[in-house]
């Protein structure tokens, strides 16, 4: 601990912001020490520890000064962690957090996850040490210690040069946004046609494959499972892992719910996405959460919340038009029917045929009869016969 200095947290000239997560604990060595909740930067010349109460309390240890490091697994009640070991602290070192430290190492405990993609950005950092190729101005250099109200002489220039260095950074982010794109593009239209493949095999060989052999075949191709699901330790917390799932719901669930009249209960899905999901397991807060967003972000479906509750995730292309009328055709035929009933002759589960008939009722298209033999629906002849 040794070797970290105060700091102000403004990134110098040359300097860029690399990543950042929320919630990082700093191990000396291996005790614990006052710096138990923070937001961790790492630009291309320092790693940059804040305190998430108290901004004022800031510290840094240049890249310069790392050696390695190592990544450290969770355990039963303990973070993931990524160990740092560093170099002697030099004379010259300017005030800190502390003057000594008997440790060679630190620790930084990832308590709200993230680490992968940290560990994995700080590691191309001390690859490629762009600290090396893009020294900070040799003016900040001298005046880093915590004077009072010091006037970081930037000037034009070095607001130009600054923005600059964006435009550059940007150009390259974007470059290797649509390289990968198109990889992706690629590999998308090779799993469209065997998907197109399959599909017909199974259309043509209808008369020769059974029922059940259709089932167990499709059940293995779900038992395959999603091969990269979107996880925290991938994406952070909070609003990007919300924002990603919601992304890879949408599109392992499109062709279920086609299959499955464009509507399916919240408990199926949670169960068809975890199947899929393997070990990676989903919580039923992360699927709502992640659901919520869906309509947000403009995907194929959407959720919606029935008068009584009842959640379900359906297709935007679903009709409620349609799904009532459906509803008064099969019951006008049958004269009346109760949940169960409906249920069985449309093939759906009993909870999403009771909230249709009473969407259907709602609107004024049936009428119920609810009596010690259980809640029946009738067509409304007020409505069809004066």
């Amino acid at each position: 601990m040794d070797r970290f200095v105060w700091t102000s947290g403004l990134l110098e000239i040359n300097e860029t912001l690399v990543i950042q997560q929320r919630g990082v604990r700093i191990y000396d060595g291996e005790e614990k020490i006052k710096f138990d909740a923070g937001t961790l930067l790492l630009s291309t010349h320092r790693l940059i520890w804040r305190d998430q109460k108290n901004h004022e309390c800031c510290m840094a240890i240049p890249l310069s000064h790392i050696v390695f490091i190592e990544e450290q697994a969770a355990g039963i009640g303990k973070s993931a962690k990524i160990v740092v070991h560093l170099h002697p602290a030099p004379p010259n070192k300017e005030p800190g957090p502390f003057q000594s430290s008997k440790n060679s190492y630190i620790k930084l405990s990832f308590k709200e996850h993230g680490q992968i993609e940290f560990y994995r950005r700080l590691s191309e950092e001390m690859t490629q040490r762009r600290w090396e190729n893009m020294p900070v101005s040799q003016s900040l250099q001298t005046n880093r210690g915590p004077q009072p109200g010091r006037i970081r002489a930037v000037g034009i220039v070095g607001i130009e040069r600054k923005l600059e260095e964006k435009r550059k950074e940007t150009d390259k982010n974007i470059s290797e946004a649509f390289e990968d794109l198109s990889k992706l593009m690629i590999k998308a239209k090779e799993m469209v046609e065997l998907s197109k493949s399959i599909a017909n095999k199974i259309k043509d060989k209808q008369g020769d494959i059974t029922e059940d052999e259709t089932i167990r075949f499709k059940s293995y191709l779900l038992s395959m499972g999603i091969a990269n699901p979107v996880t925290r330790e991938t994406c952070g917390s909070g609003t990007q892992y919300h924002m990603q799932l919601a992304r890879q719901l949408a599109g392992i669930l499109q062709a279920p719910l086609e299959e499955r009249g464009g509507i399916m209960s919240l408990t199926e899905v949670y169960c068809l996405v975890n199947r899929a999901r393997g070990m990676e397991l989903l919580s039923p807060e992360d699927l709502v959460n992640a659901c919520k967003m869906l309509e947000a972000l403009k995907l194929p479906i959407r959720l919606r919340v029935f008068d009584s509750g009842v959640m379900v995730i359906e297709l935007q292309s679903h009709k409620e038009e349609e799904m009532v009328a459906s509803a008064l055709e099969t019951v006008s035929e049958k004269g009346s029917l109760t949940s169960e009933e409906f249920a069985k002759l449309v093939g759906m589960s009993v909870l999403l045929a009771k909230e249709r008939l009473l969407l259907a009722e709602k609107m004024g298209h049936l009428c119920r009869d609810d009596s010690v033999e259980g809640l029946r629906f009738y067509p409304n002849l007020f409505m069809t016969q004066s």
